[in-house]
């Protein structure tokens, strides 16, 4: 192990003197190989002989000093040397150079052995050599015997200033006193320790050796495997930087912020149009008379504020971009992303307190809301209405102000009344529509409590439908019939069926409904002549398809409103793909007595109960058996297929 040479001190700044600089280039020319072996034998041997090398040539060549003038004190170091490079003894004129220039590499090179530390900054001879530079090459001198070996060996058990002294004696021929008085020049801390640790003078004539001699060298490749893999990746590194760079350089400088807009998203043609307000779609008015799609598609532009590009162009560009005062919401299953083209226009105007706009992708309805006072914050609601048709397109929601809410119809709609589901006796009350915009209507169960649930009924294409507000821009079709043969609730029978089941229409509210449709699919008598009960399925469809929700109700005589007895989400009970539907309930008679009440829609054939103390069996699609107060049962059926079926759930 080498001894960590920390046994240095910092020498105070270079003594004042009449020596030219050229005097010690000159030194450093003559004796060039001398200094760079006495370099490469002080450094410590742990850095390899490679490094060793290239460093023991950078500490030489730095030995120049800096200015025009340099140490005087040199020359007096010299002249008081017994010993000095051959031929150039006592007081000749190149001694004074030379000793100069050697104390330099000497005490660089005992500052390159000192460890790097966190606690200081590093001196230049701590790090690696700027200059020489070998590319592709490992240089190392000649191997010597058995005895260089030794030598070699045994020097990097000493530390820094110890093979100091054995090259200043050795290599030097400096004497003892001679060899103290330079390691004091050079900062070490304590010169006669390092000189004890010199060992025997026996070996000297070992440090003339061409082991030892860095000038004279040898030449080997470096790793060629892992030089292969660092140019790999410094290929690689420079094709992604010349890629970045490409991109910060794009017109409008790449992707970055745009005041207090949001990031701008990739650019491309189709994105630089989705943000023109000339480039959007603008249908005629009479266009959806003859057009073979009767959905958003068709509506015309409406509103005050249609041809006031600032307005649109802000309404695209918060579209595109939201930023962190926009207030966003969508429906479940409905992307907030940008616009992949220009988009339809439907709406532009001042609503209430707002200025709205609406805009229609083929994919989703858009709403813009800012408030008329300024533009600092915004509100932005996205709906998805693939797949609609004029029977789910016959609305939009305009605007929610106090509790209170404005349609947009459809421009096939010529008539409009409000409805309260919860009072099927009375008679909707006329809207009248200005431009295609309802008067403000009061919103379904507004303090949450259900004692009024507005709906909005819609005459238009032939058909009046029925619609109302879940929370969305698009109002919900509410619908009566078995699965598949849906429709519009007109009729009394159905008016008074909703009148009981409306209110549970607030567990599916802001889901992304659709349409909901009710149906009645089963009549039971109950037990003891307690009269006749009716079970309902209401079936919520989704915009996206997969998350539509079921519920199963009951509902017996004189009670409002009716029961839930199961529910289930993502099921196709109650639908065109599943249209049957088994449910249960526990059920108190007048007289106190608890019974399982159950029924299926006409597909079944026979139903069975079990556990919790009940067991029983009834042919038919209705079940009726005495039960306990809270049993907790098993129901299931058989189709008439002979096929079994559970209930919903």
């Amino acid at each position: 192990m080498t001894a960590p040479d920390t046994a240095t001190r910092p020498l105070s700044s270079e003594p004042s003197g009449a020596l030219d600089v050229e005097q010690a280039e000159a030194a450093i020319v003559e004796h060039y190989p001398r200094l760079v072996r006495l370099a490469y034998l002080v450094l410590p041997p742990a850095l390899g002989r490679n490094r060793r090398v290239l460093t023991a040539h950078s500490l030489a060549q730095r030995a120049l000093p800096g200015g025009r003038r340099f140490g005087a004190a040199a020359r007096a170091a010299a002249a008081g040397q017994q010993g000095g490079v051959p031929g150039q003894r006592g007081g000749a004129p190149g001694d004074s150079g030379y000793a100069y220039v050697r104390l330099r590499v000497l005490r660089a090179a005992l500052e390159a052995g000192i460890p790097l530390t966190f606690r200081a900054l590093p001196r230049r001879a701590q790090l690696p050599p700027l200059l020489p530079q070998v590319w592709g090459l490992r240089l190392f001198p000649r191997s010597g015997g058995a005895e260089e070996l030794a030598l070699d060996q045994w020097l990097a058990t000493l530390d820094g200033p110890g093979r100091a002294a054995c090259v200043l004696r050795a290599l030097e021929r400096l004497p003892e006193p001679e060899v103290l008085r330079v390691l004091t020049e050079v900062g070490v801390v304590n010169p006669a320790a390092a000189v004890a640790e010199s060992g025997d003078p026996a070996n000297d004539a070992l440090f003339t050796s061409p082991e030892f001699d860095p000038c004279v060298l040898q030449a080997r490749p470096t790793d060629l495997l892992r030089r292969r893999r660092l140019v790999r990746a410094a290929l690689a590194a420079g094709a992604a930087l010349a890629v970045c760079g490409a991109l910060l350089a794009l017109p409008g400088g790449g992707w970055g912020s745009d005041g207090a807009a949001a990031p701008l998203y990739a650019r491309n043609a189709a994105a630089e149009q989705a943000l023109d307000p000339g480039q959007l779609v603008r249908v005629a008015p009479t266009v959806w008379r003859t057009s073979s799609r009767t959905d958003y598609s068709g509506w015309p532009v409406r509103g005050d504020r249609a041809d006031d590009a600032e307005l649109l162009r802000r309404a695209l560009a918060v579209w595109a971009r939201p930023g962190s005062t926009v207030v966003v919401s969508a429906t479940p299953g409905t992307p907030s992303g940008p616009p992949m083209g220009p988009p339809q226009l439907l709406f532009a105007g001042a609503v209430d307190q707002a200025v709205v706009v609406l805009l229609y992708d083929g994919l989703r309805v858009v709403r813009y809301a800012e408030p008329r006072s300024g533009t600092e914050i915004a509100a932005l609601d996205f709906a998805r209405t693939d797949g609609a048709s004029a029977d789910t397109a016959t609305g939009l929601v305009l605007s929610r102000v106090d509790g209170n809410v404005r349609y947009l119809a459809a421009p096939w709609v010529t008539g409009a009344a409000l409805r309260d589901l919860l009072k099927p006796g009375e008679s909707p009350a006329p809207l009248k529509l200005v431009d295609g915009i309802t008067p403000p209507v009061g919103s379904p169960a507004p303090d949450g409590t259900c004692t009024t649930w507005n709906a909005l009924a819609l005459t238009g294409d032939g058909a009046t439908r029925l619609v109302t507000d879940l929370g969305e821009l698009t109002p919900a079709r509410l619908t009566s019939g078995a699965p598949g043969a849906e429709r519009d609730v007109t009729e009394g029978t159905e008016l008074g069926e909703w009148s009981r089941t409306a209110c549970l229409l607030a567990s599916v509210r802001s889901h992304g409904v659709r349409s909901v449709n009710a149906w009645t699919y089963a009549k039971q008598p109950l037990p003891e002549g307690d009269g006749t009960a009716t079970w309902l399925c209401t079936r919520a469809e989704t915009w996206q398809g997969t998350a539509d929700r079921v519920q199963a109700q009951f509902l017996a005589p004189g009670t409002a409103p009716a029961a839930q007895a199961a529910k289930a989400e993502g099921s196709p009970a109650c639908g065109p793909r599943e249209p049957r539907v088994l449910a249960g309930v526990l059920w108190k008679s007048r007289a106190g007595q608890w019974y399982v009440l159950a029924a299926g829609s006409a597909q079944f054939a026979s139903l069975s109960v079990s556990g919790g103390g009940v067991s029983g069996a009834a042919t038919g699609n209705r079940l009726a058996v005495k039960a306990p107060a809270g049993a907790q049962v098993d129901l299931s059926g058989k189709l008439t297929d002979g096929t079994k079926a559970g209930v919903l759930r």
